[in-house]
């Protein structure tokens, strides 16, 4: 069993948040900003935010990446004359492609859920009019019935007939021998999108969340917590017994 440590809890700062419009970790006025909450990551763990920053002052990739990354997030807002205010300008394809072209990627992967190979289509084509070559590999790639993974019949969606299973290593691994410099994830299932990410040697930032009854927005389960999703938070979501790996986490 793994050590116990103390759980951050920066999400208590959304009380705070919405009444001042700053936090301790974003004020105008550092010294005189709203309280820590009680697990403040940079008051309980400073030790690992230095460590961080290091690695950012450094001449890595890692310190690469950070930069660009802030250099992108003050490319995507747009000043209002004679205001404080400013406005959002860039979409996520945007940012995307902005960042890829700063660190200098020039072959971009695509790893895609066969749901959406339309919109894949649709990225591609933008994204070689920006200049990249691009690699897509499809979710359900070598066509292996989901039976192969040890699976019972009854577990999948359409019983009694031919269903692929996703190969999301496979996905990543063919990312990798063709030398993708970045890879997108667009579509793949929770737990597919992170074996992938696992298995990717490029690194990996993901276009569009798997979200099926939303329309990929995942966000909007959050907005409707006081109505329309309210059962999160009253009932347990209900997961079949017997349906899971062989391995957990821990209890």
């Amino acid at each position: 069993m793994s050590e116990r440590r103390d759980t951050f809890t920066c999400s208590r700062c959304s009380a705070v948040w919405t009444k001042q419009g700053s936090t301790h970790c974003w004020s105008g006025d550092p010294e005189n900003g709203p309280p820590r909450p009680g697990n403040c990551p940079s008051a309980v763990a400073p030790e690992v935010i230095d460590e961080a920053f290091a690695l950012y002052r450094g001449d890595g990739e890692d310190a690469r990446m950070a930069r660009v990354a802030a250099v992108v997030e003050g490319l995507c807002y747009q000043p209002e004359p004679g205001s404080d205010a400013v406005n959002a300008r860039w979409t996520r394809v945007e940012d995307t492609v902005a960042f890829a072209k700063l660190m200098g990627y020039a072959k971009i992967g695509i790893a895609t859920c066969i749901g959406l190979l339309d919109e894949t289509n649709r990225l591609t084509r933008i994204l070689e009019a920006q200049g990249f070559e691009v690699a897509s590999v499809c979710c359900k790639s070598g066509s292996i019935d989901k039976l192969e993974l040890g699976l019972a019949e009854e577990n999948k969606v359409r019983p009694g007939t031919f269903e692929p299973a996703c190969n999301p290593v496979a996905q990543a691994r063919l990312l990798n021998r063709v030398g993708t410099h970045l890879n997108l994830i667009v579509g793949l299932c929770v737990g597919h999108d992170i074996l992938f990410t696992k298995h990717s040697e490029a690194p990996v930032t993901t276009l569009v969340v798997k979200d099926r009854v939303t329309g990929h927005n995942p966000v909007a389960v959050l907005y409707g917590q006081n109505f329309y999703y309210k059962r999160l938070q009253t009932r347990p979501v209900e997961v079949p017994a017997g349906t899971g790996g062989d391995g957990g986490a821990g209890g």
